[in-house]
């Protein structure tokens, strides 16, 4: 009773102080959270463990000290995560940061070495037309393998998310171990998911995705994927676009530049095909190429099938090729390799070739579909003579 009465003074002090300092009570609180016990008596005051010379933030701060410390501490356990996974995105942008740092470190020479060997620039060729069946995939297929054949570096892109069938017109389909995805994610390397033809070094293809969902892809994922491709030097970058306008359509052709626009000399194609033609103006893309498929020309002096000139001036756009129907295309898909491979070409596999020479600028004249085999007297005398 006696120590009571010499406790309860200080006891009455210690509490009227405690009212007129609010933050020495969430002090408190907080000290007792973190396994300590602040007393208001020197008699009560439990045995501790012992404290660092620095005083810990939750024992001399305010009401606002521990949330910041729990941001900070969420800060830091965010940019870990970030560290330890892998970014296909963050090592794209440092190894362009050290091939452009690269690049000026080495000054003047390499700019006049560039002048004198030309533009290495890529172009980028993005092949559809809105309807599904009318040849994309195997226009695609044909004219890569005829641009490897002529010395140029090609890489075939399938941008057909969840339907992919160029790796089976190339022969390739079991040798798809890694795709698009799994680069992205960065699961492997680029050159890991990039496959070589087996004939053809100089030609390889990438399948974007084996059975996800398109909507896993964004344009933004698209222009980088080309964007890297383009740094291994490839001369041209072939995309194998979808069919239809949807969301597939836009990311494919999102890195391109020119486009070739497939179709058959049907009413719902052309349609079709038009309408493909104004979204690629839309999006910028102004350089359109026109490749007529499935023509056959008995029909067409019959007057059962409009003819090539009939659909470019539906369509308003510069030909590059008419391809004629031809069997020997089922047998050389269902053989796992593209027309023009083969060493007697067909009616069809000529077309293709004179097409993909039309693409990188070597040849100018159309083939006639009727005599493709004509010597040169001979189209010099159907050119005096009128004859078409």
């Amino acid at each position: 009773f006696v120590h009571l009465n010499s406790f309860m003074p200080n006891l009455v002090k210690n509490m009227n102080c405690a009212r007129s300092q609010p933050h020495v009570q969430v002090a408190t609180h907080h000290a007792r959270r973190s396994g300590y016990t602040t007393c208001l008596g020197a008699r009560f005051q439990k045995h501790a463990p012992a404290r660092s010379a620095a005083p810990s933030p939750m024992m001399t701060t305010t009401t606002g000290i521990p949330s910041q410390a729990r941001a900070r501490a969420a800060s830091a356990n965010t940019h870990s995560n970030s560290n330890t996974a892998p970014h296909f995105a963050q090592r794209h942008r440092r190894r362009r940061a050290a091939t452009r740092t690269q690049a000026a470190a080495e000054g003047e020479d390499t700019d006049t070495s560039n002048s004198d060997s030309g533009s290495t620039t890529s172009r980028v060729i993005v092949v559809t037309s809105g309807k599904g069946g009318v040849g994309k995939t195997t226009s695609s297929a044909n004219l890569g393998m005829c641009m490897a054949r002529l010395g140029y570096r090609v890489c075939l892109l399938d941008a057909d998310i969840g339907l992919r069938n160029l790796d089976l017109l190339l022969g390739l389909e079991n040798r798809v171990m890694y795709t698009a995805m799994e680069v992205l994610e960065g699961t492997c390397r680029l050159d890991q998911a990039l496959i070589r033809d087996k004939k053809y070094r100089n030609l390889c293809m990438l399948s974007v995705s084996k059975n996800r969902q398109r909507y896993n892809v964004t344009r933004q994922n698209m222009e980088l994927l080309v964007e890297s491709i383009q740094d291994r030097g490839y001369d041209f970058i072939i995309i194998d676009c979808p069919a239809g306008i949807d969301v597939g359509f836009i990311n494919a052709i999102a890195p391109a530049q020119e486009a070739v626009v497939v179709t058959t000399p049907e009413i719902t194609a052309i349609r079709d095909a038009d309408r493909v033609a104004g979204l690629l103006e839309a999006n910028s893309i102004y350089n359109v190429k026109l490749l007529v498929n499935r023509v056959r020309p008995d029909m067409i002096k019959r007057n059962d099938m409009m003819s090539v000139r009939d659909v470019q001036e539906m369509l308003g756009v510069p030909l590059l090729g008419a391809i004629p129907e031809d069997p020997e295309v089922i047998v050389s898909t269902n053989r796992g390799e593209p027309l023009v491979a083969r060493q007697k070409l067909s009616l069809s596999g000529v077309a293709y070739e004179n097409a993909a020479r039309r693409l990188v600028g070597q040849q100018d004249y159309l083939v006639d579909l009727s005599d493709p085999y004509k010597s040169p007297i001979r189209r010099i005398k159907d050119f005096f003579s009128g004859g078409d």
